[in-house]
């Protein structure tokens, strides 16, 4: 294309972008119309700046790869091992979020958890020293436990 018909695209799409922040002034205020005028005075930028061609070679660019990769059974191959991907990904933050799978410090994989007595019950933990910090009575836990444990003894669930 030569210089004229860039000027003429350009005009064009000033005045359509001038027509839409008016628009958008009369129908959303003015934020709304100071975003439309702000995009519309890109254009002309893009055209004094000569990055309305670039824009333009980088589109046929683009298109050209998008039609070649229609009928590439390798990029489609590569397309696939993409998504693949991605699933694979997504699928281990998921799982990982959840707990599933998660080795625990000291249990091997595969090999259960002790039961008994000797197991914490599940959610809760012995609490930890931290620095500055003294841990909490652990007596005081089990009072609590042991009248829990009474008042269903009394009403006759074990």
């Amino acid at each position: 294309m030569d210089n004229a018909t860039w000027l003429a695209l350009t005009v064009t799409l000033t005045l359509v972008g001038a027509v839409a922040t008016w628009v958008a002034y009369r129908r959303r205020g003015l934020p709304a119309a100071m975003l439309a005028a702000g995009v519309t005075v890109l254009v002309p930028a893009a055209y004094l700046t000569r990055t309305l061609r670039m824009l333009t070679e980088v589109a046929d660019a683009v298109a050209g790869w998008a039609t070649s990769m229609v009928l590439s059974p390798t990029v489609w191959t590569g397309i696939v091992l993409a998504g693949i991907g991605a699933l694979l990904i997504a699928g281990s933050r998921a799982l990982a979020a959840r707990g599933v799978g998660a080795r625990r410090r000291g249990v091997p994989l595969g090999a259960t958890a002790p039961t008994g007595a000797a197991a914490a019950p599940a959610g809760r933990e012995r609490p930890q020293v931290r620095a500055g910090r003294k841990a909490e009575p652990a007596a005081a836990e089990d009072d609590d436990l042991a009248d829990i444990e009474a008042l269903l003894k009394r009403r006759g669930i074990s």
